[in-house]
């Protein structure tokens, strides 16, 4: 309860004293799974079943990263049958989440009891777990921290991450990523009484706050050794999930938080202090990510987010209303992405 008094002002279930029960839970319902995939099948070769892997774009190469996916396909590869051949109770897809993103990926502690993970990105999840293995819920979850991400990926932890996750150039060289699910930019999140007014030169020695291995403190970054973000913003300040910052935030260790403004709302709507502060100046896509040479999961589900965007009753768009109108507003088409664009078959 002492926690709760932090901050007088919050309501709800988004006070620091609340964040600590969903973290408490979060090490509660963690499970550690071990690796079931041979180093071949961790490598993917000819994972569409039939057609060999195409690499996405090299950074030095890369423009528009959201179109560097490879064309839909139902078909099983060796990926898909090495998930499928899991046995008895580990025959699930293992999927990193997030499960402290308010409205996209979280454990509700008014759920009946069950704290179980609800959400945006939960609900895609649930989707692909239906069209691979016939069960919506042949899935564990991993809850996987903003900076490890790519690791878990790349470590075969998980066979894909379902979390918030932009689609970028230098995350292409890593991994491999569906087509976007999401449309989001960067943005400001300020206590309501701050003199922050957005990016922009309201910025001058304040306190920044962002995720570590996060697209924002990348921009911020780039954006300071560029000139184009005041010199004496402090952007040192990095945490390993991004809901932290907003903790900091409550806390008064950080003046400001940059995050996707899609998350900034939600996080907006947990705390009643804060707001969102001037436009989003960036534009950045969601997609799910896979291992870099899983061509057969890849398109797979690439085939599944098309068929999800075309199901209005159970699909996309009924998630987002479910999920995201309340922060996000009604009209979904400005959170919707571009008609996919995909890469040639090799």
């Amino acid at each position: 309860m002492h926690a709760r008094r932090l901050r007088a002002g919050l309501r709800g279930w988004g006070g620091v004293g609340a964040m600590a029960v969903v973290c408490a839970l979060a090490l509660a319902f963690a499970l550690l799974l071990p690796l079931t995939q041979s180093a071949e099948e961790s490598r993917g070769g000819r994972g569409d079943g039939g057609t060999t892997h195409v690499d996405q774009a090299r950074a030095e190469e890369c423009t528009d990263p959201e179109r560097q996916t490879l064309s839909p396909s139902g078909a099983d590869g060796s990926t898909i049958d090495a998930i499928k051949a899991r046995e008895g109770e580990k025959r699930k897809l293992i999927v990193g989440v997030d499960q402290n993103s308010y409205r996209w990926g979280y454990r509700n502690p008014n759920s009946a009891g069950t704290a179980e993970l609800e959400g945006f990105d939960i609900d895609l999840v649930h989707r692909i777990a239906q069209d691979i293995l016939g069960d919506p819920d042949a899935v564990q979850f991993k809850a996987i921290p903003t900076n490890q991400r790519i690791p878990a990926i790349q470590e075969g932890r998980v066979d894909m991450i379902v979390r918030t996750m932009t689609i970028n150039c230098s995350r292409l060289e890593d991994v491999a990523f569906s087509a976007p699910y999401f449309k989001t930019g960067q943005q400001l999140l300020a206590p309501k009484s701050s003199t922050i007014t957005g990016y922009d030169d309201s910025l001058a020695g304040k306190k920044i706050c962002t995720a570590e291995g996060s697209t924002a403190y990348t921009k911020l970054d780039e954006d300071q050794k560029a000139s184009e973000l005041v010199s004496s913003a402090d952007i040192s300040l990095t945490v390993p999930n991004q809901l932290d910052c907003l903790v900091r935030l409550q806390l008064g260790e950080a003046d400001a938080v940059v995050t996707d403004g899609a998350l900034a709302a939600s996080q907006a709507a947990q705390d009643p202090t804060v707001e969102l502060k001037g436009a989003p100046f960036t534009t950045e896509y969601y997609g799910v990510a896979m291992q870099k040479d899983a061509d057969d999961l890849v398109r797979r589900v690439n085939q599944i987010l098309v068929d999800y965007r075309e199901d209005t009753a159970n699909g996309w768009q009924a998630s987002y209303e479910k999920w995201l109108s309340a922060t996000l507003g009604e009209d979904s088409t400005k959170s919707e992405p571009p008609a996919p664009q995909y890469l040639r078959k090799s």
